[in-house]
């Protein structure tokens, strides 16, 4: 039985187009997404947005009765300098986000913690510094488009790559409305334990991603990896998460004709966890 807080991100999916994945995710019994907006990641929504394509996107995702839970986007290295081309650039990405996000009826966009890249740009506490300050001028714009704004921090490819720079950067955001989304894989692949996540983050946790993973390796099914999901849930729980919850299966150990199974394995296992 699916548990109601479960979804399933389309980035599960990527290799289908986008009406096919939200097809799969229905049939598998899955009532809400996360909405993959991910450029190389995930195709299902052309990074090129325009107003017309947020339409033709916004069309299919309500034609398939799922709900929203995220838009999980990218508007650019959070912490490279702007001049005033390239700010009104991602100020115009982002506010096409934010408006499929409000058409598709999802809570939340979802931004990266820093560029794919663990290497500071100019500094460590400079970085991070400007990567606090979009997320909260995001945030700001969001609110006037009723979603709210989350981070995923951390992210074992990006410049939040460990619990410590993740904390430095909830740290800057403590004033802020930002939240964040918390990812098993990428912090055992970081080396870190989920629940030590759990006790830094707890009150600023907005949703959860799953997904297994060892030590450097982000990419594995549920049940394949080190990550002690029945340990991390419970630690979820005993802190009063009572957000949901989206598998998130950019898996590389599965073939594309093994993914639907392999969904339903996870589900089944998680929903019980939950």
């Amino acid at each position: 039985m699916m548990h109601s807080r479960l979804g399933c991100s389309t980035i599960s999916f990527r290799h289908l187009e986008l009406d096919g994945a939200l097809s799969q995710i229905a049939r598998l019994g899955f009532t809400e997404i996360d909405l993959g907006a991910l450029p190389v990641v995930c195709d299902h929504v052309p990074y090129q947005l325009t107003p017309s394509a947020v339409d033709r996107v916004a069309e299919t995702v309500c034609r398939s009765g799922l709900r929203v839970r995220s838009v999980n986007g990218d508007i650019g290295d959070l912490n490279q300098p702007l001049g005033d081309r390239s700010r009104n650039a991602r100020d115009e990405h982002l506010d096409m986000l934010l408006r499929l996000a409000a058409a598709t009826g999802a809570h939340a966009l979802v931004l990266p913690c820093g560029a794919l890249s663990r290497r500071p740009l100019e500094s460590v506490d400079a970085d991070l510094d400007r990567v606090a300050r979009e997320l909260a001028r995001a945030a700001e714009r969001a609110c006037r488009n009723g979603v709210e704004l989350w981070t995923e921090s951390l992210h074992f490819h990006r410049l939040c790559n460990n619990i410590d720079r993740a904390q430095r950067l909830s740290n800057r955001l403590a004033r802020t409305d930002v939240r964040i989304v918390m990812d098993f894989s990428h912090i055992v692949a970081s080396g870190s334990d989920p629940r030590e996540f759990v006790v830094r983050f707890a009150d600023r946790i907005a949703h959860v991603h799953i997904r297994d993973a060892a030590p450097g390796n982000i990419n594995l099914s549920v049940g394949r990896g080190r990550v002690d999901f029945p340990r991390g849930l419970k630690a979820l729980a005993d802190a009063g998460y009572a957000g949901h919850f989206a598998l998130e299966l950019e898996t590389r150990d599965i073939t594309d004709a093994d993914r639907p199974s392999a969904t339903a394995e996870a589900a089944q296992l998680i929903s019980e966890l939950i």
